[in-house]
């Protein structure tokens, strides 16, 4: 419960300051949230600096509604109403872009002129205002606009299965009410973002590792994230999404990653268990899972139950090696990366000071083999592959359209088989795609693509790849 009130109050502090690729899997999109250090440090750049030195992809980001839009908007689907302040949102894509990293934007809260004057956790009154407020966050960060980075990720509402972020969760006679509010918060986010970027990747859920499915006097209510995903499929079985997003935190803090726990419960261990439900809940075939928020506390840096710095480096690299064996996880997001004075959760990489813990050195060596920039394609043997190579780097000062150069070494056991100069546009995503023509790659064997990027207006910055190809 500690560490979400802490979210709630980072959401009240920032009032005062303001799956993969498509044919690129298994790779995991691996980084960290922690907004305090990321959107309003004072050495804010610094720090995503150093995140950029850890391997990291991508950068997670709660975009609380009520305070980017503490007033009704004039046309909430215009991403540029002037009630709305996007100001330190609109640095945080810009900074971690100019880094070659990935954003996901969770979007959460209603406002109070939204829900009839109550707090943030409550539904909006009109569910077509969170859709017009979802649609003006993914067309500003849609790439159609120059100087508005493109954000690929989006979740919509943060462990919507806690009363602390969504209320109530049972009604006065204690009957579940939540799950539905949630299917119908989901449909209309997911409905608003796709129409502002039709080529979002949208997650719902954002779930908690564990609740009592049933109201406690004097307890804030909750739902297991089982039981509530069960529900919120009973309520929309054809609900639209990309992925499902479960934060697996062990419960108590002090636990190991593959803690055992009681299901409808999920940490890293039932993850099996679940995935299939979901499978069956939503009648779809292999649902994919973001983990958009998972870490560990440490003892010795405030946390009276956490772990030991020794424990933690291993929990960090053990928990980041079961994702990567999972071949539905696409994301694993650590919560936080370093200890901050404004926050009451103590699992960041580095203290509050800015030294490193073991976990660091861990969590980097881990992160360093799962690179999405980096991707697996697995293609047809005997035809000519087409690749897709991610160049978020480039997109400040680049023009969907403009040209890319690469040049190109395919390697098989060490050695060379093919070189080549393609060119490719720069896309709306910040990707660019193109055919390695006159190679066709042996069914059974497996190449590694060498690649370097170049183009006119990168400022002489060339993006190395190294993708993996195996023709099947």
């Amino acid at each position: 419960m500690k560490r979400l009130t802490k979210l709630y109050l980072v959401a009240a502090f920032a009032a005062l300051l303001t799956p993969a690729l498509a044919n690129a899997a298994p790779r995991m999109y691996v980084g960290f949230h922690d907004d305090p250090n990321f959107r309003y440090e004072e050495r804010r750049g610094e720090m995503l600096d150093q995140v950029r030195s850890t391997h990291a992809t991508i950068v997670r980001t709660l975009v609380t509604w009520p305070i980017i839009a503490a007033t009704r908007p004039a046309n909430a689907a215009d991403p540029f109403d002037p009630a709305y302040n996007f100001n330190d949102l609109d640095e945080l894509v810009r900074n971690t872009q100019a880094r070659d990293m990935e954003v996901i934007i969770t979007l959460w809260g209603t406002p109070k002129w939204a829900n009839g004057g109550k707090t943030p956790n409550f539904m909006p009154t009109k569910l077509s205002d969170f859709t017009a407020f979802a649609r003006a966050v993914a067309s500003r960060y849609s790439g159609r606009y120059p100087g508005y980075p493109y954000v690929r990720f989006f979740s919509i509402w943060n462990e919507s299965n806690l009363q602390l972020f969504l209320a109530p969760q049972f009604d006065a006679n204690g009957k579940s009410v939540a799950p539905k509010n949630y299917a119908k918060l989901a449909a209309a986010g997911y409905a608003g973002i796709k129409a502002g970027n039709p080529s979002a990747k949208v997650a719902v859920g954002s779930t908690s590792s564990a609740g009592r499915d049933k109201p406690l006097a004097g307890k804030s209510a909750t739902h297991s994230p089982g039981r509530f995903a069960q529900l919120v499929a009973a309520a929309n079985p054809r609900l639209k999404f990309d992925a499902w997003a479960q934060h697996p935190y062990p419960v108590p803090a002090n636990q190991k990653p593959l803690q055992k726990v009681k299901w409808p419960n999920v940490t890293l261990s039932a993850f099996p268990r679940f995935e299939k439900s979901l499978d069956t809940w939503f009648k779809r075939k292999n649902v994919r899972i973001w983990i958009t928020e998972y870490g560990h506390e440490v003892k010795q840096d405030g946390e009276p139950k956490g772990v030991s710095r020794a424990q933690q480096a291993a929990y960090a690299a053990q928990a980041l090696a079961v994702a990567k064996k999972d071949p539905r996880v696409d994301m694993f997001i650590w919560f936080v990366f370093r200890d901050h004075a404004t926050s009451l959760w103590q699992s960041g990489l580095r203290t509050r000071t800015g030294a490193p813990k073991p976990s660091l050195a861990r969590f980097t060596a881990a992160a360093a083999s799962v690179d999405a920039r980096n991707g697996l394609f697995k293609v047809k043997g005997g035809t000519v592959p087409t690749l897709t190579v991610p160049l978020r780097a480039y997109a400040s000062g680049t023009k969907p359209g403009e040209n890319v150069g690469f040049n190109v070494r395919v390697m098989e056991k060490g050695k060379l088989v093919k070189s080549a100069q393609p060119s490719a546009p720069f896309k709306q995503d910040t990707t660019a795609r193109f055919a390695l023509e006159g190679f066709k790659p042996v069914k059974g064997k497996t190449y590694t693509v060498e690649v370097d990027a170049n183009v006119f207006s990168g400022g002489g910055v060339i993006l190395h790849r190294t993708l993996t190809l195996v023709a099947g």
